[in-house]
């Protein structure tokens, strides 16, 4: 398996940020996509998970989340939400790109430094989608990087199309021989 590294994640976020930027000024209190958040929360919280995993790797802490939750400002416009997930998305490649091959850090086991980079990328891909739905954009999650974060984070996917395997690990899709799933486990953590 070919690790996922902090070059993945700035892939995702510059693409999330390419795709966003121009509806940047649209309504972003509508639901995003079949989330009970909006679009606004949503990419708030990619910004949050994109820290708090740097943080977490950062801190190489193996037994507990580190008690630590940012908070984008309530009113801050959506293109400087994307510019807090560009920065945090710089914040978790270079943790990644900087941890020591046996460094691992808590999300429910001790995960690597690209289990980390997974992690990142899924987060910013699904949520990525969801926005874009809420928004009425059409656009999907880059096949190569769905792939790849499906082979890291889950062991139980389907074959076939990564895409929309990806959609369906996370919730966000139903297949035609599996029902849409209402909860699923990211298998980050390794074992050494």
């Amino acid at each position: 398996m070919t690790p996922i590294t902090g070059r993945h994640v700035e892939r995702a976020v510059q693409d999330m940020r390419r795709v966003l930027t121009p509806y940047a000024a649209a309504d972003w209190d509508v639901p995003a996509g079949s989330l009970t958040w909006t679009c606004w929360t949503t990419a708030a919280h990619v910004a949050h998970d994109l820290t708090a995993y740097a943080m977490q790797l950062s801190a190489r802490e193996p037994r507990r989340y580190l008690p630590l939750d940012l908070r984008v400002r309530p009113g801050t416009p959506p293109d400087e939400i994307l510019e807090v997930i560009g920065a945090a998305g710089r914040l978790l490649a270079t943790a990644v790109s900087a941890a020591p091959p046996d460094a691992r850090a808590w999300h429910w086991g001790p995960t690597d430094a690209s289990g980390f980079a997974a992690l990142g990328v899924t987060e910013t891909l699904v949520h990525t989608y969801d926005v874009s739905q809420g928004l009425g954009i059409p656009w999907l999650p880059p096949d190569d990087l769905a792939a790849e974060v499906l082979q890291r984070l889950f062991p139980d996917a389907p074959p076939g199309d990564p895409v929309r395997a990806l959609l369906w690990c996370t919730g966000r899709v139903a297949l035609p021989d599996r029902p849409r799933r209402t909860s699923w486990v990211l298998a980050a953590a390794i074992d050494d």
